[in-house]
């Protein structure tokens, strides 16, 4: 068995890999606060619930969200990896440490397993300079400083799983939508990523369930000085987004709440999503297809006809009904794109990628 991790700061996502088989899978939330002490703990107790003794465990791997400039597949966690995963931390501080404590309470409760990371980023390092390099001084930008993108497991599902859904190759230019708590854009030309609406860090682009999406640079300089560099960086990782617009970053609590503000903020998110995603086709020539993922994009119909009509003079036509039910394609008859609706299989994608580089090591 594979055993798959995805740590967040609250909770441990788990699931076992008989290949590309599912056995089982858990979650164990509320760790440090009224659950486990930490992700040992946690990682134990989704174990027992697994019910899957250590001995069947071929290997761990672990999503980690920010790769940085040097690492850009799925590899082998060794103690430079974990140190550059370590490096990256800060640019991902919601997401890049509850990895790292899910690796370490993995070396520490079971030292023979073998342990790989698959990163976010790792999709979109191909993209071109042209689409990930900043306008900054050149000691700048060889430090990091540059566009990275994320949802890049999501992404590679989506594109693997496209063409199970359609039958055929995937679309010579789709657009994927990644609607979550975190929210991107994907423009995926041939197969491959060519660009994203994230930047340097998960901060950039979409409005999000905490994070505000796009902002004037002088808008986060004006809040260092108010706030200081942490305080900034909390209200931007945690207070801003749908929050920052109306009190809660539950969507469904949005759409029921009938107020102005709750109005407005889905209006928002809607609408930069669109924006965003237009601006994306720029960079692939055109659109044949839109894909949505994620608790937003795979179950909010309301979500998915707003941001389908901003995209109506690119062609995009949403039927009805079809996305009333929830099916998996979404498109009308007069429409020139093709619409799906794509569960997210990030577990599956880490799992399948793990083992292609156990493969790549070979027999030990």
């Amino acid at each position: 068995m594979l055993l798959v991790i995805n740590s967040g700061s609250s909770s441990v996502k788990l699931a076992a890999f008989d290949g590309t088989d599912l056995h089982a899978q858990t979650q164990v939330e509320a760790i440090g606060s009224g659950g486990p002490a930490d992700h040992a703990q946690a990682l134990a107790i989704g174990l027992d619930k697994l019910s899957l003794p250590l001995g069947q465990v071929r290997a761990a791997a672990h999503r980690v969200v920010h790769g940085g400039m040097r690492l850009t597949q799925t590899c082998r966690i060794t103690p430079e990896v974990e140190a550059e995963i370590e490096a990256c931390a800060g640019f991902a501080p919601l997401h890049n440490p509850p990895a790292l404590a899910g690796i370490r309470a993995v070396a520490k409760l079971w030292s023979a397993v073998p342990q790989y990371a698959a990163f976010d980023t790792a999709f979109h390092a191909a993209n071109p300079e042209v689409a990930t390099g900043y306008a900054l001084p050149m000691a700048e930008r060889v430090r990091g400083l540059r566009r990275y993108g994320f949802h890049g497991l999501s992404y590679a599902a989506i594109v693997r799983k496209v063409q199970l859904i359609s039958g055929k190759t995937v679309p010579k230019r789709m657009l994927s939508f990644h609607l979550g708590n975190g929210a991107s854009a994907c423009a995926i030309l041939n197969g491959r990523s060519v660009a994203s609406s994230m930047g340097f860090s998960p901060l950039d682009g979409l409005t999000m369930g905490t994070r505000p999406g796009g902002l004037d640079p002088a808008v986060v300089l004006d809040m260092a000085a108010r706030h200081g560099v942490d305080g900034a960086a909390r209200i931007l990782n945690r207070d801003c987004g749908l929050k920052g617009l109306a009190g809660t970053n539950d969507m469904r609590a949005l759409h029921a709440a009938g107020t102005p503000e709750a109005a407005f903020a889905i209006e928002h998110f809607c609408y930069w999503a669109a924006r965003h995603g237009a601006s994306l086709c720029a960079a692939m020539g055109g659109l044949d297809a839109i894909t949505f993922t994620g608790g937003i994009g795979e179950n909010d119909g309301i979500t998915r006809s707003k941001i389908v009509k901003h995209l109506a003079f690119l062609g995009a036509v949403i039927d009805a009904d079809a996305n009333a039910r929830g099916d998996h394609a979404l498109h009308a008859a007069t429409s020139s794109v093709a619409i799906w609706t794509v569960p997210a299989d990030e577990e599956r994608q880490i799992a399948m990628e793990a083992a292609a580089a156990m493969d790549r090591e070979g027999p030990k």
